[in-house]
């Protein structure tokens, strides 16, 4: 199976599996995903999930979060993890909304990425899911799955980001981001893999990487 034919099954087996995509992380407004996007940072979905109906009943706009103190933010965002840096983000990128941008969150990557505590990931994912501006943003899912699909060199999520891009068509890109993410999750994850469950693994796959994997899963 060459690239162009291991990409087609990707894409179908993807579709096939997540004919609807569920967005994560939950929000309302592009204000209250940019928040919870800067929170997953090294903590789950589903904790952020747990965490931001907490913070968004005391502040859900710039305005309002503004009038919080950074401690505050920081005690009731304390389980998402990395408090004290994502504390001064929330209130310092509130503060900028304010000032520069009305309270609004602004439409573009470069002003989005300047933003305190916004890297290119949370700026992809608010383009993508808040925008519907394509982008392809790469987290752990992606760049694992980018590896052992053999679509990527694992180099870094650089790399892996330009390769989803030059892979995959531009109009799936916001649809396929997520639907690699599911999949990682249910069916190829870092820990407890199985090649019986993992379908995309198992039929584009790098078979050295295949016999790696299981050699590793059958050590433990």
């Amino acid at each position: 199976m060459n690239k162009e034919a291991r990409v087609q099954f990707v894409i179908d087996k993807l579709k096939e599996l997540y004919p609807t995509i569920p967005v994560p992380l939950d929000h309302k407004d592009p204000y209250t995903l940019l928040i919870a996007v800067l929170l997953s940072a090294q903590c789950t979905d589903v904790r952020v999930n747990q965490i931001t109906p907490l913070l968004f009943a005391k502040a859900d706009n710039p305005y309002d979060m503004v009038k919080m103190s950074i401690e505050e933010i920081k005690e009731i965002i304390r389980p998402c993890g990395l408090s004290p840096m994502k504390s001064k983000g929330i209130h310092g990128l509130s503060e900028i909304l304010i000032e520069k941008h009305n309270g609004e969150v602004p439409q573009s990557f470069e002003a989005l990425e300047a933003l305190p505590a916004v890297g290119h990931k949370t700026a992809s994912v608010v383009m993508s899911q808040a925008f519907g501006v394509p982008a392809f943003p790469v987290d752990t899912h992606i760049h694992r799955l980018m590896y052992r699909w053999n679509l990527s060199n694992g180099k870094n999520v650089a790399q892996t980001e330009k390769d989803a891009k030059r892979l995959f068509p531009r109009d799936l890109w916001n649809d396929l981001h997520l639907q690699i993410i599911w999949y990682g999750r249910e069916y190829s994850p870092a820990r407890g893999w199985s090649l019986e469950k993992d379908i995309i693994t198992k039929t584009v796959g790098k078979k050295s990487l295949i016999e790696e994997l299981e050699k590793t899963v059958s050590k433990k």
